[in-house]
């Protein structure tokens, strides 16, 4: 097997494992706060083993170590929603509405870094806001699980654009690294000061504690490395293009692992289907117009 193949093999096998994500959520019975608390600990000490074991620094200035905390705040809070939208309502439904992200991240990019909003992306944008509105047309009892899984993508949109601040300065391990650790240490501070930590803490269950470790070993802190491996190799447009299947394969996923409980309405599968095609739409353009140029 020849290396660019077995690259891609491995960025799609990521890609499955982040749509596999949404599953591990529906699966674990602890509510989302406590899941994300243990998911960002194992995470945290699987990327510090691993940057011994490579001898990747994690020494940066006192001033980004902060900045990388707040970012990592917010991926907690990312996650935090997201696992609550997929409880309240079920995983097509979140990842339906967390294509979306892209639509964020596109007005989010220019505000940060004070840029001119493009008319591409406003195009795009339009064509995700007609998506979601098809799937909240058609899905109105699932307003609640929409509402969340739309903030959890504004998040995901935000720190994304975020660590555009710092990817070029420090190693991504590094960044996620104390992104991880901060995440981490929020969540605890928020589960005591609401006085879930340590009374009201919920004991995971035996299928908990393997799920959580799936989630936070190989859905979190492998599937990043590998994430970044794989860009020795491929192009950031490749790998771009193939987390845009995320959503396709967790919904495929839910479909055969939940059965009749993810089936949907012909109005979500089109309005999702419209969020997906101006996603795998902006790139495309976007580098078409970047070889006018």
């Amino acid at each position: 097997m020849n290396a660019l193949l077995k690259n891609h093999l491995k960025l799609h096998f990521v890609v499955l494992l982040y749509g596999f994500t949404a599953i591990l959520g529906k699966l674990i019975t602890l509510s989302a706060p406590q899941m994300v608390w243990y998911r960002m600990l194992i995470a945290f000490i699987v990327l510090w083993a691993y940057l011994r074991y490579k001898k990747i620094p994690v020494a940066i200035g006192s001033a980004s170590i902060i900045r990388l905390m707040g970012v990592g705040i917010v991926v907690a809070f990312h996650w935090i929603t997201f696992f609550h939208a997929v409880k309240i309502s079920n995983v097509s439904v979140t990842l339906g509405c967390m294509a979306s992200t892209t639509l964020f991240a596109s007005f989010l990019e220019p505000i940060i870094f004070r840029k001119r909003i493009q008319w591409l992306e406003v195009l795009i944008g339009l064509l995700i806001i007609a998506g979601l509105y098809m799937i909240f047309q058609f899905e109105l009892t699932y307003w609640k699980g929409i509402i969340t899984a739309l903030i959890s993508a504004f998040l995901a949109g935000l720190f994304t654009v975020l660590n555009k601040l710092f990817i070029d300065k420090y190693h991504p391990v590094t960044i996620s690294f104390y992104e991880m650790g901060s995440g981490f240490i929020s969540i605890g501070i928020f589960l005591l000061a609401t006085g879930i930590l340590p009374s009201g803490m919920v004991m995971p269950t035996t299928l908990d504690i393997i799920y959580i470790l799936i989630l936070g070993i190989a859905c979190t802190a492998y599937a990043f490395v590998v994430a970044v491996d794989v860009m020795k190799v491929l192009s950031a447009y490749t790998v771009v293009l193939a987390i845009n299947m995320e959503p396709v394969y967790g919904i495929l996923l839910a479909f055969f692992i939940f059965g009749q409980s993810e089936f949907m309405s012909g109005g979500f599968y089109l309005g999702t289907l419209v969020i997906l095609l101006a996603v795998f739409l902006h790139p495309l353009l976007i580098r078409m117009q970047s070889k006018q140029k």
